[in-house]
């Protein structure tokens, strides 16, 4: 990744910096390697763009989910307008106590009332000194007012409120890991994402080799189509051959023209694919520099089979969200413990409060449900039955990884065992075509045997270079299985990689 990430820049110079336009079809040609190629797809793909994104939104979220552990302080704002004013009436406890107070200052005897000199006063003196005392209290009760307003009905507040939850049975501490586990999860997306580009591109990109080459084959097939249909004529006006020979060989010029043509047009539909793969809206044509390759041996099936295990990104996937699952069993198992908070009320400004109410509160605050007609109890098993189910889908996704593993590499093998049986054919089938055109032109051989002998030439060929192009795809298909797609490069430049390429 290092390696490709370091030649981006040069990658993006080659693409929009050297394009040359194409007179005939004047469409920008760019000559890239494979490796560069890799480097512009992971810079301008929608896709990894796409998961960056995604990337950068789990790691806010991780980021909000460790405010949760601290208070909270708000501040708000209340018009409050009532139906009427709050009053207090207390006129029945003052009629209640007026009758007594004036019973007492009228008619009340006191004696033993002390005397600041010392002693007791007479008996005559107490009661004068109380009824007056008695008759000064009835004067403060019929001079206060016993119906209070306690509250207008018009009043504004602004209170600075505080919450902070110092307990709520672990909550807290599983919002947290869920976050962390959800920025894990989108780094092993990411990996995929990077793998299944890097298998696209190589599908892609060696496909285009593929076309090239086939069309490349194709015109060389049109070429000696021309030039045997030039013998033949030749040789019919001679009389060497029949007019019956001359046709043949037109009826096949004609067939090999169609099928360049054909080569052509799947070219074009090819390189399409390809710059939308790496997000090039631009029109243009590239030219692989890079060739078909192969490997001889590669390492055991077992080495892929356990380095799958360890670094299927799908796999930690599953992984990740099975210990998600985990901690929602923990939170459902939380819900049967209280949660206690802390909290505090500071009036900062108001207009026409009670003056009763005061400046400000603070407290401390317990919720526990007690009975939620078994809603946890059922909440808790839904959430274990969570877990049974990745258990079985990490099972299955398991098994699924293990026998991609040796479809691919089946397949790999597959296509060597082909490519060498296929060397030996095209040593058979050169050597057989030109023993047919000199036998042609010794008047030895028909048209049709000539004709015959070229397309089977041609036909092992494409078969040979449609097997390298199987072994690349295949391989990145394994190595992505493995989430070892970084590797297909240091597989192509290995130095006992074999190029395969369509020579004249």
């Amino acid at each position: 990744m290092k390696q490709i990430l370091l030649s981006t820049s040069i990658a993006i110079i080659v693409l929009l910096a050297i394009p040359q336009k194409n007179k005939a079809q004047d469409t920008l040609q760019t000559n890239l390697t494979f490796e560069e190629l890799l480097s512009v797809g992971f810079k301008q793909s929608h896709v990894i763009k796409q998961t960056a994104f995604l990337k950068e939104q789990k790691e806010a979220e991780l980021k909000a989910s460790c405010g949760i552990q601290f208070p909270r302080l708000n501040l708000n704002a209340n018009f409050v307008q009532m139906s009427d004013d709050l009053h207090l009436d207390l006129n029945p406890v003052k009629d209640a106590i007026t009758p007594l107070y004036q019973s007492l200052s009228t008619y009340g005897s006191f004696s033993g009332v002390p005397n600041p000199a010392g002693g007791v006063l007479p008996d005559n003196i107490s009661t004068q000194v109380m009824r007056g005392k008695l008759a000064e209290g009835l004067e403060t009760i019929n001079s206060t007012n016993w119906d209070e307003m306690i509250q207008k009905k018009q009043f504004a507040t602004v209170n600075l409120m505080a919450t902070w939850p110092i307990f709520t049975g672990g909550k807290i501490m599983a919002s947290k890991s869920a976050a962390r586990l959800g920025v894990e999860d989108i780094s092993y997306v990411s990996s995929e994402k990077n793998n299944q580009l890097i298998s696209e591109l190589v599908e892609r990109y060696f496909g285009l080799c593929l076309a090239k080459q086939a069309e490349h084959v194709r015109e060389e097939v049109l070429k000696v189509m021309q030039e045997h249909l030039d013998d033949a004529q030749k040789m019919k006006n001679e009389g060497i051959v029949a007019n019956a020979e001359l046709l043949h060989a037109k009826v096949y010029y004609s067939e090999s023209e169609r099928e360049f043509k054909k080569a052509i047009r799947f070219s074009t539909i090819t390189n399409r694919a390809l710059i939308n793969s790496i997000g090039q809206t631009e029109e243009i044509q590239i030219n692989p520099l890079s060739e078909l390759f192969y490997l001889e041996e590669i390492e055991s099936i077992e080495y892929f089979r356990q380095e799958a295990e360890k670094n299927n990104p799908q796999l930690k996937q599953i992984e990740s969200k099975k210990s998600l699952a985990e901690i929602g069993v923990k939170v459902e198992t939380a819900n049967y413990l209280p949660t206690v908070a802390l909290m505090g009320t500071y009036d900062v400004v108001n207009m026409d409060l009670s003056p009763y109410v005061p400046k400000w509160i603070v407290g401390i605050g317990l919720k526990w449900t007690i009975f939620d007609g078994t809603e946890r109890l059922h909440k808790r098993k839904s959430a274990q039955m969570k877990v049974e189910q990745v258990n079985e889908f990490q099972q299955k996704a398991s098994n699924d990884v293990q026998t991609g593993i040796e479809k691919y590499y089946q397949e790999i093998q597959m296509s060597l065992e082909q490519i060498q049986e296929l060397n030996t054919a095209t040593e058979f089938s050169e050597e057989y075509y030109r023993a047919r055109q000199n036998a042609f032109h010794e008047g030895m051989a028909t048209s049709t045997e000539v004709v015959d002998a070229k397309l089977m030439l041609v036909k092992v060929k494409i078969e040979k270079l449609q097997s390298v192009y199987n072994f690349d795809v295949s391989l990145a298909k394994l190595l992505e299985l493995c989430g070892l797609s970084e590797n297909f490069i240091s597989y192509q430049k290995n130095p006992k990689s074999i190029i395969e390429t369509f020579h004249n």
